[in-house]
C-alpha cells in the first residue's frame, strides 16, 4: 500500500469530521489521534529498530510536566514549552539509552520499565512539580497564541498536526539511509555491524527521535487536559499501550500504529460507555485478546494481515487468468 494513496484520502475524512460529529465524539476522535500519534512515534524505536521499550511513559510525562511547569513558574509560551519538554526528553533518552543499550531482548524491555519507574517516583516526591497531587494548567490566558481553549476543536487540529507532523519524520526516516540502517540492526545486528554500522549509535539515534516526539504528545495532553499528574502521564500502563497501538496495527510499518489506535480507542470507549464503573477493565481484557490473536495468527499485524489478503487475492486471480489462458490456448489447438 503506497503511503500517499492511503493518506489522501484519509486527510479528507478527518477534514470532514468536525463538521458531522458531536463535541463528546469529537473528544473521542482527539484521543485517537493522540494515540496514533503516540504509536507512531514509539514504532521508531520498537518497529523500525526493533528495541521494544516499555519505558515510553517517562518521555511522554517529561513532556507535559516541562511545558506546565515552564508555564506556571516562570509563564513561559506553551509552544517553545512543548519544544522545551522535547528537548529535556532528548536529554533523558540518551541516559536511557547509555543505561539500557547494553542489554538485550527482555532484559532491554524490564530495563526501560525500572527507568521509568525511577521517573515516575521522582515526580510523585517532588513538591516543586505538584508531587502526588499533580498540577493545573491555568486557564488565565486563551486562544491559539496560549493552546489554551474553551471548546474542543482548536484541540482536534492541534492532534492532527501533531499525528501528521509525526508521520511526515517517521515517512522521512523510513525512506532515508536511517531507515535502512534501523531494519539492519533490527533483522540482521551481527551483518549491520560487519559492515561498519555503529549499531549502539544508530539506536540511540532512534530513540532519541521517539523520544522527542512522544514528549510533543505529552504536552499536548497537558494543554487539553489542563491537570497532570504522575499516574496519568508517567504510568507503566501508558508505556504498554504505546507499544500495543503499534504492534496491533502493524509494528514497522508506517500507517499500522493509526489502525491499531482506532481499534484501541473505540475499544475502551465503547466499553466505558456501555459497562460504566461496573466494567473497568473490560476494555484491557478485549484488546489483550485481540493482541494474543494477532500475535499467534498475524504477527505482522492488522496491516500485515490486510497486505497480505490482497497479495493471496491477486494472486489467485493471477492463477485464474494463466489457467483461463492455458485453456483457451488448447482449446484453440484442438480445434
Amino acid at each position: 500500500m503506497k503511503p500517499l494513496l492511503f493518506l489522501l484520502p484519509a486527510i479528507a475524512a478527518v477534514l470532514v469530521v468536525p463538521a458531522v460529529v458531536d463535541a463528546s465524539h469529537l473528544n473521542t476522535v482527539i484521543l485517537v489521534l493522540m494515540a496514533a500519534q503516540l504509536g507512531v512515534s514509539w514504532n521508531l524505536v520498537g518497529g523500525y529498530a526493533g528495541q521494544v521499550s516499555l519505558g515510553h511513559a517517562a518521555f511522554y510525562g517529561l513532556g507535559a510536566y516541562t511545558s506546565t511547569v515552564l508555564l506556571i513558574n516562570f509563564g513561559l509560551n506553551p509552544w517553545l514549552g512543548v519544544l522545551a519538554g522535547g528537548v529535556v526528553a532528548v536529554l533523558l533518552s540518551l541516559a536511557f539509552g547509555w543505561s539500557c543499550f547494553r542489554l538485550k531482548g527482555h532484559y532491554f524491555a524490564m530495563a526501560t520499565i525500572a527507568v521509568a519507574e525511577l521517573v515516575q517516583i521522582f515526580f510523585t516526591e517532588w513538591e516543586y512539580g505538584g508531587a502526588a497531587v499533580g498540577l493545573y494548567v491555568p486557564m488565565d490566558k486563551q486562544g491559539w497564541l496560549w493552546m489554551n481553549f474553551a471548546t474542543k476543536l482548536p484541540y482536534y487540529w492541534l492532534a492532527l498536526g501533531l499525528l501528521l507532523l509525526t508521520l511526515a519524520a517517521n515517512w522521512w526516516i523510513e525512506r532515508s539511509y536511517l531507515g535502512y540502517y534501523f531494519r539492519a540492526i533490527k533483522d540482521e545486528p551481527d551483518a549491520a555491524r560487519s559492515i561498519g554500522i555503529n549499531i549502539a549509535r544508530y539506536k540511540q539515534v532512534a530513540l532519541s527521535v521517539s523520544a522527542f516526539f512522544t514528549a510533543l504528545g505529552g504536552s499536548l495532553y497537558a494543554q487539553k487536559e489542563l491537570y497532570i499528574d504522575p499516574n496519568s502521564v508517567l504510568s507503566t500502563a501508558l508505556s504498554v499501550k504505546m507499544a500495543l497501538v503499534a504492534i496491533l496495527g502493524g509494528v514497522g510499518t508506517l500507517f499500522g500504529p493509526v489502525v491499531g489506535a482506532v481499534i484501541l480507542t473505540s475499544i475502551e470507549e465503547f466499553s466505558r460507555i456501555l459497562f460504566g464503573g461496573s466494567g473497568r477493565g473490560t476494555d484491557v481484557i478485549i484488546y489483550a485478546s485481540l493482541i494474543i490473536g494477532v500475535a499467534v495468527f498475524y504477527p505482522t499485524g492488522i496491516l500485515g494481515w490486510w497486505t497480505a489478503r490482497k497479495e493471496r487475492r491477486a494472486a489467485r486471480a493471477d492463477a485464474s487468468r494463466q489457467m483461463a489462458a492455458h485453456a483457451a490456448s488448447a482449446s484453440k489447438e484442438a480445434a
